[in-house]
């Protein structure tokens, strides 16, 4: 039998009428984001993604907004029903629904107006570990911090130097709990020194967060460098390093997670940051070895995952295209062709403007959740349209 939709509003209306306290709160969120730091270091690279996303569960704690009422099981007074209403998340209704939120120049800050809606349960990241290289600062900061929003509740945080990896840990950290999305001691958030050019640090690290938090369920590598220079001129030193970082530690990395996981039996998603200059010249930049160096990782991404895929790992690339991180922002204001060169850069863009960091966290989220389990060897560009002309 057909059911129109004004029949089943009536029926809810009326169910309502029958129970006053049959009210939950079904918050929706909407965190408009910045990044206090820029992308590219010598030990951090390009990288970074999206909303807040999943059926919100105790370990994704969002902030109430606009009571809903639906037919179902109550919640007690103080709690706020989730997607499903026998999840329940304890917070003050008052308290949180006239909580607004100062830029603060981190990946999820910002003015919180309400809390997600309805949306798949298969992008909810609870109960994964999470590990992400040059993670410190820049975009692999903002990745890192976009999977504790996803839900995730164990997150590793990797970069070249140990205390600034620990400081970017314990910021995290900081900035969850005394925000309210997380309760103390609900995650659990660690920072190691990594060098990802270096073997032997790499399988150490990996095998440190491997006995602290049992296993490995998601690997980005953000880690990774870019210079330019006319490629006659390039000093080779310069060359060799660019490919140690980009290329070599994007395989280092990528092969002592995928053992981990393996000895474990356990399904993992990698990812590997590229860039759009894997498969665009872009221009009029002269950087022919980053370049060369990122089409290197697009295709050992899907090398990998083809010789992994009926194993349990996938492994995609995700490639943006011109970021205004701070540093970027930074470098063009600086630059006595700064304001030319930006005005280029978004000329030969179709959206017609470079992308906000924020633009990235989507697409990170649904490669490293399951919502992409039949997604793998994928290169997800995310350009504003740059190399579709």
């Amino acid at each position: 039998m057909a059911v129109s939709r004004t029949f089943v509003r009536g029926l809810l209306t009326r169910q309502m009428a029958k129970s006053s306290n049959a009210h939950v709160h079904l918050p929706v969120i909407s965190v408009p984001c910045s990044l206090a730091h820029g992308a590219c270091s010598s030990s951090n690279a390009i990288a970074g993604p999206s909303s807040l996303l999943g059926a919100m569960s105790d370990a994704a704690r969002p902030f109430s907004s606009t009571p809903i009422s639906f037919k179902g099981k109550e919640a007690s007074a103080g709690e706020h029903a989730s997607i499903d209403p026998s999840i329940k998340q304890p917070y003050p209704a008052s308290e949180l629904e006239q909580r607004q939120k100062s830029d603060l120049g981190h990946a999820t800050v910002g003015r919180v107006e309400s809390k997600a809606k309805r949306s798949l349960a298969s992008f909810n990241m609870q109960g994964k570990v999470c590990v992400v290289t040059g993670a410190a600062r820049g975009l692999g900061n903002l990745i890192a911090r976009t999977f504790i929003e996803s839900g995730a509740d164990r997150l590793a945080i990797l970069d070249l130097d140990a205390k600034q990896s620990q400081d970017a840990a314990e910021d995290v950290l900081k900035w969850f709990e005394e925000n309210g999305q997380v309760f103390e001691g609900e995650i659990e958030v660690q920072g190691w020194g990594v060098n990802v050019a270096d073997e032997e640090s790499v399988a150490r690290t990996m095998q440190d967060i491997r006995r602290k938090w049992g296993s490995i369920d998601v690997l980005v590598n953000s880690a990774g460098i870019v210079e330019n220079y006319p490629a006659e001129e390039y000093p080779t030193p310069n060359i060799k390093k660019l490919f140690d970082i980009n290329i070599t530690g994007s395989y280092f990395v990528a092969r002592e997670a995928a053992k981990i996981m393996l000895q474990d039996q356990r399904p993992g998603s990698i990812v590997l940051i590229a860039s759009m200059s894997a498969s665009v010249v872009n221009v009029p930049q002269a950087q022919s070895p980053y370049n060369a160096s990122k089409a290197a990782v697009v295709q050992l991404a899907k090398s990998l995952a083809v010789e992994w895929a009926t194993r349990g790992i996938r492994v995609n690339t995700l490639s943006p295209g011109y970021m205004a991180t701070a540093l970027t922002k930074q470098v063009l204001e600086q630059s006595p062709s700064g304001k030319e060169l930006k005005a280029k850069w978004e000329a030969y863009t179709p959206m017609g403007r470079m992308g906000d960091p924020q633009d990235l966290k989507g697409a990170v989220v649904y490669l490293a959740s399951d919502a992409s389990a039949f997604t793998t060897g994928q290169d997800i560009i995310v350009d504003g349209g740059y190399t579709a002309i």
